[in-house]
């Protein structure tokens, strides 16, 4: 006998965070569904600034959960089990559930730096500069720790902020060098410079980095593309990857683990992100 679509089982999975109305995360996930042909599956955004309030609500129709801001935290302290590269950045932006019922926490933020890095050309045991020590920081080192770099220079504006990110740089085995911001110009002779700051904080910087032959710049903006520092390495000729290409990145990771169809259909994925990136 056949079955149908009423007949099939309802897996669900979302995306929470505080805000979370413009994640464009659902489109990517539901096309994916949709291509791998997963009659069933749904995906949908949460509007969530505590996960203890909801995390128990989450029967098991549910596979998997994606947390962006406030949450990643949160979600770590919350699982079960966690992979080791959400233990050691001390952040969680994914949560798949186990067959018994728990959570178990991993960071996708990590392979999908990994994943567009190496797509722009970027080799093993690389140099690294990081601009920022926030969140995504945490995810960069992750990021340098797996394609062989041993030390990462980070550029904040507070030595606080780097002080708060030793612990992660000593779980990962990576050697964390600070500087201070008014150095950033400076610091751009690296293999990889990742932007993580906010829209804005980089742009003065378009127009004193030289930069070098061979080097890539992920820069975790999106809206608006591109930006100054985009732009500026673009008409340089440096590969230039951003945050929409790192979006893509974790969510095939996540795809894969919520669902378990290996590899994840990553065209459809891509157009489909990148049609709604457009039209907004």
């Amino acid at each position: 006998m056949s079955v149908t679509s009423a007949d099939t089982p309802r897996r669900r999975a979302a995306v929470l965070g505080s805000p979370i109305g413009h994640s464009l995360s659902p489109v990517i996930h539901n096309a994916g569904f949709a291509a791998a042909g997963l009659i069933g599956w749904s995906y949908v955004a949460i509007e969530c600034a505590e996960l203890s309030r909801v995390i128990d609500d989450f029967d098991d129709s549910w596979a998997g959960l994606s947390l962006t801001m406030p949450l990643k935290e949160q979600a770590l302290r919350l699982a079960a089990t966690a992979t080791p590269v959400a233990l050691a950045t001390g952040a969680a932006n994914t949560l798949v559930r186990a067959s018994d019922g728990s959570w178990r926490a991993d960071n996708t933020d990590v392979a999908g730096m990994v994943r567009v890095l190496r797509a722009a050309g970027l080799g093993a045991q690389p140099s690294v500069t990081v601009l920022g020590g926030g969140g995504t920081c945490r995810a960069a080192l992750g990021a340098a720790a797996a394609l062989g770099a041993t030390e990462v220079t980070v550029v904040t504006r507070r030595p606080a902020a780097r002080e708060e990110l030793r612990p992660a740089a000593d779980a990962l085995g990576v050697k964390l060098l600070g500087a201070d911001w008014t150095a950033a110009a400076s610091l751009f002779e690296a293999d990889a410079v990742i932007s993580t700051v906010p829209k804005g904080a980089a742009d003065h910087l378009a127009a004193e980095v030289v930069w070098r032959p061979g080097t890539v710049l992920f820069d975790a903006i999106y809206d608006p593309w591109p930006t100054p520092l985009a732009a500026a390495a673009e008409r340089a000729g440096v590969p230039v990857v951003s945050g929409l290409d790192l979006l893509l990145g974790q969510a095939l990771s996540q795809f894969e683990q919520f669902t378990g169809v290996v590899p994840a259909p990553e065209a459809a994925m891509r157009e489909a992100l990148f049609a709604a990136a457009r039209s907004r």
